[in-house]
């Protein structure tokens, strides 16, 4: 269930009910050596922050288009964006799932 009211009135590194389902997801497919509740939402996914590469993006793509049936596709020229955080990648990933 999207709940895009309470994602958008969390403050920071608050993870929304369905931002850790995608944390969840992400540190099951990348056998990430973090706690999904751990991950701030607002990191970045690359460098720094999560330190994500580009073979783990596709992996997570893939994942997504598994349990969300969301297609996240490499030519997409709102890929920066989209994969900025954890907190962009699930806003889309809500907004895609409702179309």
């Amino acid at each position: 269930m999207n709940e895009p009211a309470m994602q958008a009135k969390l403050p920071g590194n608050a993870l929304t009910t369905e931002e850790l389902k995608l944390a969840q997801l992400m540190v099951s497919v990348l056998n990430l050596e973090i706690q999904a509740a751990e991950i701030d939402p607002t990191a970045p996914l690359f460098g720094d922050g999560l330190g994500l590469d580009s073979i783990d993006v596709l992996e997570v793509a893939l994942a997504i288009s598994k349990t969300y049936g969301v297609k996240l596709r490499s030519d997409d020229e709102h890929n920066q964006k989209i994969f900025n955080s954890l907190r962009s990648l699930n806003e889309h990933v809500q907004q895609q799932r409702g179309k």
